[in-house]
């Protein structure tokens, strides 16, 4: 698309190639692979539509939500994120309601405090409801695993995901705007 930043990878860019050094295992690859072909499908035929949603708890906005939101951004992905994207005087819901409508790929970012508030039933779990529903959904364990999430989620623990126990919060950023890159001919 026009306008994105040339240090944003495209599609299929990582598998076996150099990332910060390091190479990208083809299996982490293929992970994400299935999302970042049915994102290109998405940008095509909704082109309005932003990159990503990042689900995620309450107690984590201003720390690892922001830490995974940031880099997706500076990589030139588009992040549906509460703390930008709730006007004041907005219905919270209502507002993630038309993110969750208007985002390509949804990321819950899996960590303790999210595994607390999916118990206690909170906004995040709604949100996750809905990204369930799709098949465009990427988990990032953050501080956790997916052993644990499978005890709260065993829907979301199914899907393929990343962990910040394998790589840093910017290696999994990179991976995932990757998948959301959607780069094609407008």
């Amino acid at each position: 698309m026009a306008g994105r930043p040339a240090a944003r990878p495209a599609p299929g860019s990582l598998g076996g190639c150099a990332e910060g050094g390091r190479l990208v295992q083809a299996a982490e690859w293929r992970t994400i692979e299935p999302l970042a072909r049915q994102a290109e499908e998405q940008a095509r035929e909704h082109p309005e539509r932003r990159d990503l949603f990042l689900c995620h708890a309450w107690d984590d906005r201003k720390g690892a939500a922001r830490e995974l939101r940031d880099p997706l951004v500076s990589l030139g992905a588009t992040v549906w994120f509460s703390e930008k994207d709730v006007g004041l005087g907005k219905s919270l819901l209502r507002e993630i309601d038309k993110g969750l409508a208007n985002s390509r790929i949804g990321i819950v970012l899996v960590t303790p405090a999210l595994l607390k508030s999916l118990a206690a039933e909170g906004i995040a779990d709604k949100e996750l409801s809905a990204l369930l529903a799709t098949d465009r959904v990427i988990p990032v364990a953050h501080d956790t695993t997916f052993d644990a999430l499978r005890d709260v989620s065993p829907l979301l623990a199914a899907r393929s995901g990343l962990s910040t126990g394998d790589s840093s919060m910017r290696d999994v950023a990179t991976k995932v705007a990757a998948a959301a890159a959607a780069e094609y001919d407008t």
